[in-house]
């Protein structure tokens, strides 16, 4: 006789929208279909004992870089989705560049499903991009799935015919007109070019190419600006904003501000930015750099204040790698700048935000998973352990330590700050649509099962036709 469940995780305690209970999850055919304090074990075809563990939501990351197609060397869908599910994150969101093409036309969006196609070990969501030169394109990446568009207020970064451009303030408020009637997301990076181009120059004309020097010239102020900015814009225009990575407390408090005036808008900060300090870039060097930068001591303890409080959305890990080689040059305006940290995501959050902060859990799983799924269109399955959902769940140790070392680094280059870092909790196992395709012991299994989630908003589209399902 077929078993009622495909498998039930026995005895955890689960980190729930509304609080953290001690409970069975009966899961069958990928979806929680059944959460009880105690469940029949004999209904099972697979039990797993989740005893004295921490049994939370697969994680939601809004923003990774996998960088194909193209540029697979840099890293790609097999390799970062790989980190991925070692870390406890079951859906991606993959952001439009720095692949070749990128995403921002009907035929980078379907180069990159192309590029994905069966080489994922979790779910997957993509970004459309905003260009000066694809107004035209909004509305087939919307049809398509696409969770929303990204822009940049400051230059990306890249060399060759195709690469992903800045967006100036015309066009910015151009392609927010057409985002805003598509009823779409703008995600923006929000940093003054005019003002780090200008602090650049002052800096490289002198000579002066150091670390100091670059994290002088992308002060807090570049950051505040812009968003003051792209707040002026989306009041003009109507476009719903996201903004990603944040990096201070200001930030937050101006876009809160416009949040109770009744702007429809979302901020993400990053693990770094909580985790590490301007100090660790000159002191440790190019594998530090990422933009916006690094800051002091003292703004990172703002910026804790603003995510405790409740005032950010949701965290994302903005894991942005490269070769090596384009991190080796003295030159620091030249080093990329790119933080690969995806892997560590849910173990930073729970050391830093629950075990010395004190943070709720269920505010720690709303940041890293049902925030993101809620914002962008995936919540109908993703985000939550809740009756009805994908059973996308991280099996977590609070009571064994974990040292992060080369080894065990899943991306496509063994780098990341985290190298050598002790934590106090440890992933033990990941659940993809009730599939284990990860545990501390045996590692990655070989199913490649990751499949391309469309946004919502997308699908009741679908009559128009165009959507990848």
């Amino acid at each position: 006789m077929p078993k009622k469940f495909a498998v039930i995780i026995q005895g955890g305690r689960v980190v729930l929208p509304h609080g953290v209970e001690k409970v069975d999850i009966g899961i069958q055919d990928g979806v929680i279909t059944a959460i009880a304090p105690e469940l029949d074990a004999d209904e099972a075809a697979i039990l797993y004992s989740a005893e004295d563990q921490l049994v939370f939501p697969g994680v939601v990351d809004a923003h990774v870089h996998f960088n194909e197609p193209g540029l697979a060397e840099w890293e790609g869908f097999e390799t970062g989705s790989a980190a991925l599910a070692a870390g406890g994150i079951t859906t991606y969101i993959d952001m439009p560049l720095n692949g070749v093409p990128p995403t921002t036309t009907r035929r980078g969006f379907e180069c990159k499903l192309s590029a994905a196609s069966g080489k994922s070990y979790v779910d997957y969501a993509l970004w459309g991009g905003l260009v000066p030169t694809n107004e035209a394109e909004l509305s087939f990446l919307a049809r398509a799935g696409a969770v929303g568009f990204k822009a940049f207020m400051s230059e990306p970064g890249g060399e060759g015919d195709e690469i992903f451009t800045r967006t100036d303030d015309k066009a910015l408020i151009r392609g927010m007109s057409v985002i805003a009637s598509l009823g779409g997301v703008l995600a923006l990076h929000a940093e003054s070019n005019e003002m780090t181009d200008a602090l650049a120059f002052a800096r490289i004309s002198k000579g002066r190419v150091g670390a100091e020097d670059y994290l002088a010239s992308r002060p807090p102020e570049a950051e505040a600006e812009a968003v003051t900015r792209a707040l002026m814009y989306a009041k003009e225009t109507g476009c719903r904003l996201h903004f990603v990575h944040i990096s201070t407390a200001r930030s937050v408090e101006l876009i809160t501000e416009a949040k109770r005036s009744g702007l429809d808008i979302t901020v993400e900060t990053c693990p770094h930015y909580l985790v590490l300090t301007e100090e660790d870039v000159v002191s440790k060097g190019a594998v530090y750099k990422c933009a916006p930068p690094l800051r002091s001591k003292q703004e990172q303890d703002l910026l804790w204040e603003t995510l405790l409080s409740g005032s950010i959305d949701m965290i994302a890990s903005d894991h942005s790698p490269c070769p090596p080689s384009m991190k080796d040059t003295d030159n620091f305006f030249q080093v990329w700048g790119g933080i690969a940290g995806a892997q560590s995501t849910l173990l930073l959050m729970i050391e830093e935000a629950y075990l010395k902060r004190n943070a709720p859990l269920p505010l720690l799983a709303s940041l890293l998973a049902a925030g993101p799924a809620r914002r962008f269109g995936l919540d109908s399955c993703k985000g939550e352990i809740a009756l009805g959902k994908d059973a996308d769940i991280a099996i977590v140790s609070l009571n064994e330590s974990y040292t992060l070392t080369q080894k065990e680094i899943r991306y496509r280059h063994p780098v990341s700050p985290y190298i050598d870092r002790t934590f106090s909790c440890k992933i033990k196992a990941t659940f993809s649509r009730g599939i284990q395709i990860y545990d501390d012991l045996h590692g990655l299994t070989n199913q490649k099962q990751g499949r391309f989630i469309p946004s919502v908003p997308s699908k009741v589209a679908a009559e128009e036709g165009d959507v990848y399902v």
